[in-house]
């Protein structure tokens, strides 16, 4: 009687367990390939505990009366900071009226002279009080004569300030779309204003060459 016997074939591949130097649990064949049961390392050290709860998001208010704090903390926060930017000059901030890079040029022109109309609120002040019939007959005429004195500076000054701004802007912007007297009339009124309580602040001192 003949026994056939099977032989191991010589070309099957023998699988082995190989080590890495970096996964030396990792079982892997002869060709390289990875066993299934295998689970690719991250890379990286698992985060503790408590720095996980650093990254965590803001948790819902417990009742009404905390929402309505934090959304007034948030409201007080945001205009703050619309209030810096407006006084910094940011066009994002600022009103359609004011941006733009030729009505900063008009504020700079405005705050680096001395502008007769800056000067305008303070002497409407004294008019009023030296005008009072509880006054002199001499103090009353003479505030009816400085109250004239100013009101023609103003307007002479103010004269000079239009002209200057329609000239500089049309030779710094020739492309400009805005209109001269609409130029013209933003630089008047931000001279009338207190220098520090011009919006937003000077960027230039007075005297300075723009």
């Amino acid at each position: 009687m003949i026994n056939f016997r099977r032989k191991a074939s010589e070309d099957a591949p023998a699988v082995v367990e190989a080590t890495t130097p970096d996964e030396s649990d990792a079982p892997v064949s002869v060709a390289g390939a990875r066993s299934r049961s295998y689970t690719p390392g991250k890379g990286k050290a698992t985060p503790k505990r408590r720095d996980q709860g650093k990254r965590l998001t803001e948790k819902p208010p417990a009742n009404r009366r905390e929402a309505m704090r934090r959304m007034r903390d948030k409201q007080r926060e945001a205009r703050k900071e619309q209030r810096a930017g407006m006084m910094a000059g940011r066009d994002e901030f600022l009103p359609n009226r004011d941006r733009g890079p030729e009505r900063a040029l008009i504020r700079d022109l405005v705050d680096a002279r001395r502008n007769v109309a800056t000067y305008f609120i303070l002497g409407l002040f004294i008019v009023i009080i030296g005008s009072s019939q509880a006054m002199p007959v001499a103090v009353r005429v003479g505030t009816n004569v400085f109250w004239v004195v100013l009101a023609v500076a103003v307007i002479v000054d103010s004269v000079l300030l239009g002209r200057k701004i329609k000239r500089t802007v049309r030779e710094r912007y020739p492309d400009s779309k805005l209109r001269t007297g609409g130029n013209q009339a933003y630089g008047i009124m931000r001279s009338l204003s207190i220098r520090r309580m011009r919006i937003p602040s000077p960027r230039v001192k007075v005297g300075t060459k723009v």
